[in-house]
Parts: C-alpha cells; structure tokens; sequence
C-alpha cells in the first residue's frame, strides 16, 4: 500500500525527511512504553493545486469532545476493520477517515511513507501520520457537519511563508508553532508536524519566532 514509485519531484526532500527523521525531532511527546493510548492516524495529504504544492486539511466541528474547532489533518481513531495498529491498520485508517470526512476518493491516493508514531497527552491518542500524494484529486467538501467545520487546501508556499507563522502560548506555558492561513489559527499537533516537515524537508524560511499568538484556557 506504500510506493514512491512515480512521486513528482518536487516531494522528493518529503520523502527524504520521512525517511530519515527521528521520533524525537518530531516530538519530545512519545507513545506511553506501557501501550496505553487510542491507536488512531492522519492523512498528511500532499496535492498540487493552482499555486503549486498544497496540503488537505480540515476543522473540526466545535461539537466534538476531543480539538473542537481545530484545524486538523482529515483522521481519527483505528476499528477493528481497519486492521492490525502495527501493521497495516494505520494506513487503511487514514484513508477510511479522510474519505468519511471530507468525501475524497481514496483510490486517487497514492501512500508513500509513514512517519514515527506520536503521542497527543490531552487526548491520549497515539497517533500515526501517514503521507499520501493526492495523484488523481476527487471533490472535497464536508460530508457530516457533526464531525466537520469546513474542508480546505492550504499552499505550501503560504505555510513557508514568514508573514504567516507564529508561536501559540497557552496559559500553561506551553509554546508551540502556527500558521495563519485560509482564516484559520493552525496549531497543536497539525502544526507541529507541518512544522518539523517542513524544516526537515528544507522548506522553511526564517520567521520570527516572538510573533506571538496566545491561546485562552479552553485551548
């Protein structure tokens, strides 16, 4: 279900960055080595749009129990049918969710890599990021409202741009990176992954780390 056969050129620093990244360079938040934590995976859905490399994503209904209203990478927890969590399961996961979620055509897919499974503690969901080129792009929109705000492409060239990124401070005192883009506050995991991609990849430009967005306690 994994190929890199036939991936534009430009994913080629993608595939390399997943190849060689470290758990920890991604995030310092690793599965428990007791194995607790819900099994899930996101679909990094990599496409090619009108302003050149795009990515999938979409927010969350504000309804929802776990990152109400968040921006997000289409995905969610693993069922039974999708398979073995150390196996295959993750990959049929990714794609069963996005197509639940935004309505793309999974056979349009092409998986090419996997990166180290990480770790969301306020949720307690152990999650597996697996990377797709969107070869044959279907329509994408909301299919449930309960589950899905909106649906959205964001060009990678808005994501590397300096004017639109930032540093989210929660009260905690945690600080993590964003991305002002599409009308939304990207932040959180989606961020952090979005983030570590693209200095891995070498796509990222410099930015001013103190531009600063705080987060209220809800966050």
């Amino acid at each position: 279900m994994v190929t890199k056969d036939g991936l534009p050129a430009w994913l080629d620093p993608v595939v390399h960055a997943v190849e060689t990244v470290e758990p920890l360079q991604l995030s310092r938040f690793l599965p428990p080595e007791n194995g607790a934590g819900r099994q899930s995976a996101v679909l990094i859905l990599f496409g090619e749009g009108a302003r050149g490399p795009e990515l999938l994503l979409m927010e969350r209904a504000s309804s929802l129990r776990s990152h109400a209203g968040q921006p997000s990478f289409p995905g969610g927890a693993l069922d039974p049918q999708d398979g073995d969590p150390k196996a295959d399961g993750p990959l049929r996961a990714a794609l069963r969710e996005a197509e639940e979620e935004t309505g793309l055509d999974p056979s349009g897919v092409q998986l090419f890599g996997v990166l180290p499974k990480l770790y969301i503690p306020v949720s307690g969901f152990v999650v597996t990021p697996v990377l797709g080129w969107w070869r044959e792009p279907t329509p994408v929109g909301v299919v449930d409202p309960a589950e899905t705000a909106r649906v959205f492409t964001v060009p990678v060239a808005d994501l590397t741009n300096p004017a639109h990124r930032a540093t989210t401070v929660h009260p905690s005192g945690h600080r993590g990176p964003a991305f002002l883009v599409e009308s939304a506050l990207v932040w959180g995991f989606t961020a952090g992954i979005i983030d570590r991609l693209l200095h891995y990849a070498g796509w990222e430009l410099p930015w001013d780390r103190e531009n600063q967005v705080p987060l209220d306690s809800r966050a």
